[in-house]
């Protein structure tokens, strides 16, 4: 891979991932028609999706960090109601517990945890599904088709006043259902997340909050589940550079996209890329029988 492709692919990546077109619809239609080999494409995609991870975890640090101490905080207070359950049984006490779930930001660590069952179910049971998926351009083309009914369907919601105190677990297991299913090639997985979240009545803001945070268990689970692969396909050291520098442009690329969205869905302007999702999953379908 050379560092202009490598440039090229991060941009693709950046754009796409946050944007609601598919970031791996994208990719796929490109390799498969400008033949782009990545000698070693497991590690280069996983970088990549870092790349977009980074950009995820500067818009929204100030909620991930609160989000990370109040996992804690949760764990501490597990952690007492088991001792305060031991200790009623042993001595027939009636000690009060502690309410584990008791502000927004603690119902949005266990919304993203349930979102993310379902997500890593499909993704480890359809993996070769997925991967053989992406090796044809008429999967990718019929789900940028799909992709835009979606994203015509969210414009089209009601406006949502759901924040995480209302939000139910069954819609955290839809939503991450929802994302699982976005893993094949073509299907937008903002989009699809976020069109799931306003059905099920969330405030647009933070229904793009939620996507952009649920992504990031996704994507570290994704890495993990491929670094296993990576090693049985070694890179030559040269190439790890350059694929670093690909990373670096989804980061910057993925940051000013991620802030374009919040404006997107704010205005209901999804309907411009869903026509463009028409319009590339149509090209895409033909050039899987005419090429």
């Amino acid at each position: 891979m050379t560092v202009l492709q490598s440039i090229f692919l991060g941009i693709v990546q950046g754009i796409t991932e946050f944007l609601p077109v598919s970031s791996s619809g994208h990719l796929s239609i490109l390799q498969n028609i400008f033949h782009v080999e990545t000698d070693g494409g497991m590690l280069f995609d996983i970088m990549l999706h870092v790349g977009t991870l980074v950009a995820v975890f500067v818009v929204y640090h100030k909620d991930i960090w609160r989000m990370i101490v109040e996992a804690l905080k949760m764990a501490v207070d597990i952690c007492f109601n088991f001792k305060t359950w031991c200790l009623n049984k042993i001595h027939k006490t009636s000690l009060k517990y502690r309410r584990v779930v008791h502000n927004n930001y603690r119902k949005f660590v266990v919304l993203v945890l349930v979102s993310t069952v379902p997500t890593g179910v499909i993704g480890v049971l359809g993996k070769d599904l997925i991967s053989d998926a992406g090796d044809t351009l008429l999967i990718p083309g019929i789900c940028l088709l799909i992709t835009g009914v979606l994203l015509l369907i969210a414009d089209g919601s009601k406006e949502g006043r759901k924040l995480p105190r209302e939000i139910t677990y069954k819609n955290g297991l839809a939503i991450g259902a929802a994302q699982g299913l976005a893993t094949l090639p073509g299907l937008s997985r903002s989009g699809t997340t976020i069109t799931a979240c306003l059905l099920c009545g969330m405030d647009r803001k933070f229904a793009v909050k939620y996507s952009f945070i649920l992504s990031i268990p996704a994507i570290l689970g994704a890495a993990v589940l491929e670094v296993k692969d990576v090693f049985e396909n070694p890179v030559e050291t040269g190439q790890i550079g350059i694929y670093a520098i690909g990373m670096v442009f989804a980061a910057v690329v993925g940051y000013v996209c991620i802030k374009t969205m919040l404006v997107v869905v704010r205005n209901k302007k999804f309907k411009y890329f869903s026509y463009y999702c028409f319009v590339v999953g149509v090209i895409a379908i033909a050039g899987h029988f005419f090429l």
